[in-house]
């Protein structure tokens, strides 16, 4: 026998057998990222059981339906990977279809990985391997023996319904389950049908949506499919530093660690962003210590008739609202708005700059050019919702990360006993993206359940987008004289700290240019 001959009758031994072919095909303890490796993770290795023992039972030809939610970084990808190549390299004329919740999912993680694990494997000579296919090399296979990769269209799902193989083998993958519509789970179940044809039907995900046909899996479907829910603290290799952090941060039993961490489904009914209990608590919430903050003025534009603008301050842990008015031209507003400027002289203003808010910064800016020039240590921040977040691993754009800071502010806070600002901080939803980001819900789309746009809440959410620097030096020594114990230390105090003030002065001017030889 040649040497391909045996690798051929070496890994026709593996047909039923996926976790001897993944020990067998990949260079463990050899290669890259698979150098403190024996083989596949704890859990990859019960997938790749469980596929073997129904290979090898008398349900063989029944469909092996496996559904997966999981936490963050457990190796889901490169499951997908081993699985694929295993389904491929074990059984002529294989046909695979792989969809994940977005092309992008597809296209730069799900896509690239499994590519990564077909290049790897001992026969990876056997394989083309295009931008959307995985085909064979063997002569007259090209189209019968491969594997798809294919974004899913509500309208258009000819490649589901059309997963077809008799006798052979079919595997159907989706990756980021939580966010494929019904009707392609319903358009896959379908054209799984074949008789005397091994069917596999694999589905991934962090659960991020308490509907829909992946949570249905664990629920209404479970005893058509084999379910597990996976920690990602358990699994080998995760960030536990990471994690460990989002706990302290959210809290264990928190919605977003259920996800991210758990594996575990939202709650039924916790879609509200900032719970009723914890505004109301800030309501009756009294704090004394809120005068060491910086103040910090923030103001939400009115964009349609029935809504507001909002002019408020935070100072600390408090907020105060300083105004709310309806039906004023933006040079009306921006006069509104430079005149608390002037008579409470914050550390930051944040004004709500899309829609006609933008004519509102502009106005500030020229008209009250003067008092920022005068304020260097003041920052003036025109405001974005849907700017990237900086944390844009965690949120979806600048407005939910913004509120996050808000719902985390309020735990300790100080607001006014309104129960307009409550009805506005508890109104907004929120969801997941594809991305799994938290993404807060849409005012349009809040106006469409009959509520109005929370302006109050925007307002406080919004004092969080400045970001404030330090003390300068005058500061610091206006707070030595104010701290002073009688009159005449303070006195000796300033005196001495102006002499000081004028020698550091002095010195500077007696530097040489910077062009100086």
């Amino acid at each position: 026998m040649t040497a391909e001959e045996m690798l051929l009758t070496d890994l026709a031994t593996y047909t039923r057998d996926p976790l001897g072919f993944c020990l067998y095909a990949f260079p463990w303890r050899e290669d890259g990222d698979l150098v403190d490796s024996d083989g596949p993770r704890k859990w990859q290795a019960d997938i790749l059981r469980a596929i073997s023992n129904h290979l090898s039972g008398p349900d063989r030809y029944t469909p092996l339906q496996i559904a997966v939610a999981s936490g963050h970084g457990i190796g889901k990808s490169a499951l997908i990977g081993m699985i694929c190549n295993w389904a491929m390299s074990t059984c002529d004329d294989c046909r695979i279809v792989v969809t994940a919740n977005t092309e992008a999912q597809l296209a730069t993680k799900t896509w690239p990985e499994i590519l990564k694990w077909f290049g790897r494997a001992i026969n990876a000579r056997w394989w083309s391997q295009t931008a959307t296919k995985i085909g064979s090399r063997e002569k007259g296979h090209e189209n019968s023996w491969r594997m798809d990769r294919e974004t899913w269209s509500e309208n258009n799902t000819e490649a589901f319904a059309g997963l077809h193989n008799v006798g052979k083998r079919i595997v159907a993958i989706y990756d980021e389950a939580s966010s494929i519509p019904a009707k392609i789970w319903e358009v896959t179940e379908g054209a799984l049908t074949d008789e005397n044809t091994e069917i596999i039907w694999l589905a991934f995900g962090n659960p991020t949506q308490n509907t829909g046909r992946f949570k249905e899996c664990f629920g209404l479907y479970k005893h058509r499919w084999m379910r597990m829910q996976i920690d990602s603290r358990t699994v080998e290799g995760t960030n536990k530093t990471q994690i460990q952090q989002w706990i302290e941060d959210y809290g264990e039993d928190s919605d977003f660690c259920r996800i991210r961490i758990r594996g575990e489904f939202p709650r039924a009914g916790t879609s509200q962003f900032i719970p009723g209990d914890l505004v109301n608590a800030a309501r009756k919430r009294e704090v004394h210590n809120y005068q060491r903050g910086w103040k910090i003025l923030a103001v939400d534009v009115a964009r349609f008739g029935d809504d507001q603008t909002v002019i408020g301050m935070r100072q600390g842990s408090k907020y105060t609202t300083l105004e709310r008015v309806r039906g004023l031209s933006v040079p009306q507003t921006a006069m509104r708005v430079m005149a608390a400027i002037t008579e409470h002289d914050p550390r930051g203003v944040i004004i709500d700059g899309d829609g006609v808010g933008g004519g509102v910064v502009d106005y500030v800016n020229l008209h009250h050019a003067n008092w920022i020039a005068a304020h260097p240590m003041c920052r003036f921040v025109e405001f974005h919702g849907g700017m990237p977040a900086n944390d844009g691993f965690m949120y979806f754009n600048r407005r939910a990360e913004v509120w996050g800071a808000a719902k985390e502010w309020l735990k300790d806070a100080d607001i006014p006993d309104d129960p307009e600002i409550e009805t506005d901080l508890t109104a907004p939803e929120y969801s997941f993206s594809s991305k799994n980001q938290i993404q807060l819900e849409k005012k349009d789309d809040m106006k469409k359940r009959g509520l109005a746009s929370p302006d109050n809440g925007d307002t406080i959410a919004m004092s969080f987008a400045a970001y404030t620097p330090g003390k300068s030096q005058e500061e610091r020594d206006q707070e030595r004289v104010a701290a002073a114990p009688d009159q005449r230390a303070k006195f000796l105090l300033q005196y001495r700290l102006t002499q000081e003030r004028n020698q550091r002065e002095s010195r500077a001017e007696e530097r040489p240019p910077e062009n100086w030889e």
